[in-house]
């Protein structure tokens, strides 16, 4: 792929989802729906409409309509729970069903080509759209991600889902679990992997059927759910500020805090990407610094949105702080309140492991955005991620009155119990606009190589605040499938902070955009040509890993063009092909 002086593609947001809060009614449905053909194997799942109509807003200054109709997939009896995964980049992507039977679990693999990518179910949803006349105006097949929007269907089902909360997004993800609790759904709409729908304000309806492939595969039966839609048609200019203004305190709890909304202007939202409709509780949420954006939260489940919204009842609805009714987020991993005392060690107990993703989201920029106007720069995405088996766990401590934290690496042991610590280099306060947060300095270093892998350039970013931005491979053991700092406004503290933690946890990555002078790199005097692009984590050794030999990955670019004019050409990474 060649690119020429073009900022880096983003994936849209999740554009919004129905509000849950229809769900309430579905107990209803679930007794009374039909029998459905039985699996082989595996849960019962059915295909429902949490409401029989919609109305959907199209935007004037938008593409089109999204088609959020709140159709639901639920599971009964046992969890429907798939794991997919990769052996390396020279593989192709597979699934295999865990089956829950008698208190035992088995695996099911499924036919080669189910997947192609962790996105979710290749055209599992068929929707159909007629007009009043009954005219075919819309038909698509849609992916259907099974950990996007749960949301509890019956009061007895299980309090929180197991499962994580979205379909990875990373092109070089190595493992994924996608899974609907027993007794629990999830929407179908497939979010940041559709596209909205040119329909005129007016009535339809709506037919979403699952395909024919995965009723077989899953002993779905063939039974539509049926919706009727109102489309109305609004100018962003008239009424979107309105609506916005009233609805202000809706999905709060996904909002970047302010400390960090002010990032460059190549973050902020586009009109799409800001449309969630303002019952979904999907708000934007910005990893300033850290990208890609990845896809906005699901849609918050009835009980929590009244909970959060102050409505009657709401108090009775919740599961207790850290583990209300679809939050599914872990507690918060909070510092040492003193600085550890006694003799440095580090036990034989597991430890993290450290490793790299190529880079990618690597596109041309020149400097006049900057204010270094006649430079061309290389500009990329690097991740970081621990395979485990230990999460890294890093604490800052500060002496009254500096500028930095003195750092530590703390050891557990198989029970959590803290066995160790060792100095593990420092801490230092960014106060640039768009950080404002403490940095953990050391972390990784990124390299640009000529062709025979010496140096040519390096990036002056070497400082991070750590949050698990990616789910990059959920597969391996110890994983953490809810983890509590996905993005810096959980993990990287303040400036009168006095102690600081920062986790990576285990299956999870820090993708970091190099997209500011310093950071990528300044590639005006070097000569066209073949360059790798090298992510290197644990760059001084500092940190205590299970293994140090898998540090470093390489990215193969080239470079061509003219001053002011620099193109790069990425090629595939293996059988990812992706820039």
């Amino acid at each position: 792929m060649t690119t020429t002086r073009t900022n880096r593609p983003r994936r849209p947001l999740l554009v919004g989802t129905t509000a849950v809060a229809a769900m309430a009614v579905t107990v209803g449905f679930m007794t009374a729906a039909p029998e459905q053909a039985k699996a082989a194997t595996g849960p019962k799942l059915s295909l429902i409409a949490a409401t029989g109509s919609v109305t959907l807003t199209s935007w004037k200054e938008e593409p089109g309509v999204y088609l959020d109709l709140g159709t639901y997939l639920t599971a009964e009896g046992t969890p429907l729970e798939l794991k997919v995964t990769r052996k390396s980049y020279k593989d192709p992507v597979t699934i295999a069903q865990t089956v829950f039977e008698g208190g035992r679990t088995t695996t099911r693999t499924l036919p080669v080509g189910t997947v192609k990518d962790f996105s979710g179910l290749p055209g599992f949803a068929e929707v159909t759209v007629t007009d009043k006349t009954g005219k075919v105006v819309a038909s698509r097949k849609e992916n259907f991600c099974p950990n996007n929007a749960s949301g509890r269907v019956r009061p007895d089902a299980p309090a929180t889902s197991k499962y994580p909360e979205s379909c990875p997004t990373n092109p070089f993800t190595l493992g994924s679990v996608w899974g609907i609790e027993k007794g629990w759904a999830a929407n179908t709409y497939a979010g940041s992997y559709t596209e909205p729908v040119k329909l005129a304000a007016g009535t339809y309806t709506a037919k979403v059927r699952v395909a024919k492939k995965y009723r077989d595969l899953f002993g779905i039966a063939d039974k539509p759910a049926t919706v009727k839609v109102t489309i109305e048609e609004r100018s962003w200019e008239n009424g979107r500020a309105a609506a916005a203004s009233e609805h202000a305190g809706h999905g709060a709890g996904h909002q970047a805090p302010a400390a960090h909304a002010g990032h460059g202007a190549g973050h902020a939202p586009t009109p799409a990407q800001a449309a969630a409709p303002v019952t979904s509780g999907a708000g934007p949420s910005y990893n300033v610094g850290h990208g890609p954006l990845k896809a906005a939260p699901p849609a918050l489940p009835w009980a929590l949105k009244v909970q959060q919204t102050g409505r009657a009842g709401a108090q009775a609805a919740g599961d207790g702080t850290g583990q209300t009714d679809g939050s599914r987020q872990a507690p918060a991993l909070t510092p040492r309140s003193a600085r550890p005392t006694g003799a440095p060690s580090v036990p034989d107990v597991p430890k993290p492991d450290l490793r790299s993703l190529p880079a990618y989201g690597i596109t041309i920029s020149d400097g006049g955005g900057q204010n270094v106007p006649g430079k061309d720069y290389l500009a990329f995405s690097a991740n970081v991620w621990n395979a485990g088996p230990a999460q890294l766990v890093v604490d800052g401590f500060r002496s009254p009155g500096k500028a930095k934290m003195d750092a530590y690496q703390y050891f557990y042991d198989a029970k959590g119990k803290q066995v160790g610590y060792t100095p593990t280099g420092t801490m230092e306060w960014d106060p640039r606009p768009g950080h404002v947060h403490w940095h953990f300095t050391d972390f990784a270093s990124y390299r640009l190589l000529k062709a025979d892998r010496k140096e040519a350039v390096r990036s002056g970013k070497e400082a991070f605040c750590l949050a698990n931005t990616d789910a990059v491979d959920y597969t391996v053991k110890n994983a953490n499938w809810h983890p509590f700092n996905t993005d810096l406004s959980t993990a990287c503290g303040q400036e009168n902070s006095i102690s600081v933690r920062e986790v990576l946890d285990v299956g999870s990555g820090d993708t970091y955009t190099q997209d500011l002078p310093g950071q990528s790199f300044d590639i005006t005097d070097l000569p066209n040509g073949t360059y790798y692009i090298q992510v290197l984590a644990n760059p001084a050794k500092r940190l205590k890993e299970t293994d140090l030999n898998n540090n470093s990955a390489l990215r193969k670019v080239v470079l061509g063009g003219t001053p002011g004019r620099r193109t790069v050409t990425v090629p595939a990474h293996d059988l990812v092909n992706a820039n």
